[in-house]
């Protein structure tokens, strides 16, 4: 048989374990939300984010593969909210203006290569891409 133990001891001693148990989680997801990324390094996680995309594109764009482009422009808005330069500028980032182009240019071009006609296909746009990249990749090196 158990001893009788006071119904308020039971719930302080729940209410201390949680406690325990929560603060350091709290900690921890503080910490990784206050752990923002230099603005420096945004050239290199750029053509990180290019490096892995491009040869998936162009992978697709030989498939014919329009569907592609659906999850292709789901990871460019997802890569850009996690910079902070799709919905509202990020000052810090004003100095790489050829990364921001290139990674917003990328499904553009994609889908321009897969239907030359299409809306948003203006000539020239290729060609800019191609030397936004470049220009990125060179600023990325220089880290």
């Amino acid at each position: 048989m158990q001893p009788h133990r006071p119904t308020h001891l039971l719930a302080a001693s729940r209410l201390t374990l949680r406690t325990f148990v929560a603060v350091p989680l709290l900690c921890l997801a503080a910490s990784i939300a206050g752990a923002q990324q230099a603005p420096s390094d945004f050239p290199m996680d750029s053509m990180g984010y290019l490096n892995e995309e491009l040869p998936r594109m162009e992978a697709a764009i030989a498939a014919r593969d329009r569907s592609f482009f659906h999850g292709a422009m789901a990871r460019t808005v997802q890569f850009s909210e996690r910079w902070g330069f799709k919905a509202q500028a990020n000052p810090d980032l004003a100095k790489y203006p050829m990364c921001t182009d290139a990674v917003m240019d990328y499904v553009v071009v994609g889908m321009c290569k897969l239907n030359p006609s299409g809306d948003g296909c203006e000539p020239g746009l290729a060609q800019r891409f191609d030397a936004n990249v470049q220009r990125c990749r060179d600023m990325a090196a220089r880290k």
